[in-house]
């Protein structure tokens, strides 16, 4: 006889975390023998994880088509969550996330000393925003309702990105000639995003899957965040990074056909707000890098 649910749960938890790669790896490649080769693993080991998984959640996560596997509409929702779980289990394991006041917070220092921080803020830091730009994209999506064609955002539209979600992942769509963006990387360098993905990280997959959880948020809820970063980027192709420091509202809106888009807007900060770091980190930043926000 099979062991109760509840039992099998508390008897593989310590395998959780491979059960979960040998899942979401799978998922990716579709095929066993690469999964396999990816993992470092065996065929009967990752089936036995698949299988446990599928007992455990009391549903199939795949299916079998002509010896290729398909995940089945259970598997797809239950993929961004595992994955997401073992993004914030490794950083949790290095160190490099943790929650501050009951916000997320991550942060990543490579061997050659780049480093990337991260700290969600609380919604009303916006209102102490220097220029207005969040005060007013706030109110604006408020009046419009989310509906991002609508004459009452049209205000805060030229300081803005617009993303949307597609097969290949966040596509950029937009970008405002005022906005951030453009004065980081000047206006035609900026044009340029327009039509491709975002970028995909290069400091490994569960830091990228992390960072993707804002944005998520954000699509799911149909709401808003505010996430302050500090980082180093070039302002040219092949260029030598840069002190940056930036606060990023996300705003969930809709297209006229009720499809989701994302719009993010970015500022420069009078005050640094991620825990550990001080106040000099401004100091270090271009002083032409500013929004030029003009209200009403």
């Amino acid at each position: 006889m099979n062991a109760p649910v509840t039992q099998l749960k508390e008897m593989n938890q310590p395998l959780l975390f491979e059960m979960l790669r040998s899942f979401t790896t799978l998922a990716k490649t579709l095929n066993l023998s690469h999964a396999v080769t990816e993992l470092k693993s065996t065929r009967q080991t990752v089936r036995r994880h698949i299988a446990l998984l599928e007992e455990m959640r009391g549903e199939t996560l795949f299916h079998v088509v002509n010896r290729r596997y398909e995940l089945t509409e259970a598997g797809l929702a239950a993929l961004p969550a595992a994955e997401s779980l073992l993004g914030h289990g490794r950083l949790w394991l290095r160190g490099q996330i943790k929650d501050v006041d009951g916000l997320m917070g991550m942060s990543y220092v490579d061997e050659t000393g780049w480093y990337y921080y991260q700290q969600q803020q609380p919604i009303s830091v916006a209102w102490s925003n220097p220029s207005g730009l969040f005060r007013s994209a706030i109110q604006c999506w408020a009046a419009a309702e989310g509906a991002l064609e609508s004459d009452l955002i049209q205000p805060v539209r030229s300081y803005a990105l617009i993303y949307r979600d597609t097969a290949a992942g966040w596509l950029c769509t937009e970008v405002g000639e005022r906005s951030f963006y453009s004065k980081w990387w000047g206006w035609a360098a900026a044009r340029s995003s327009v039509g491709r993905s975002l970028d995909q990280f290069p400091f490994g997959p569960e830091l990228a899957r992390v960072m993707d959880v804002p944005l998520r948020e954000v699509q799911t809820t149909g709401g808003m965040r505010l996430d302050q970063v500090v980082t180093r980027l070039p302002r040219s192709v092949g260029g030598i990074p840069e002190h940056l420091v930036f606060e990023r509202l996300l705003l969930g809106c809709h297209m006229p056909d009720g499809s989701f888009a994302l719009m993010v807007l970015v500022d420069r900060p009078d005050t640094i707000r991620v825990a550990g770091l001080d106040q000099s980190s401004l100091q270090d930043m271009s002083d032409d890098v500013v929004v030029d926000f003009e209200s009403g």
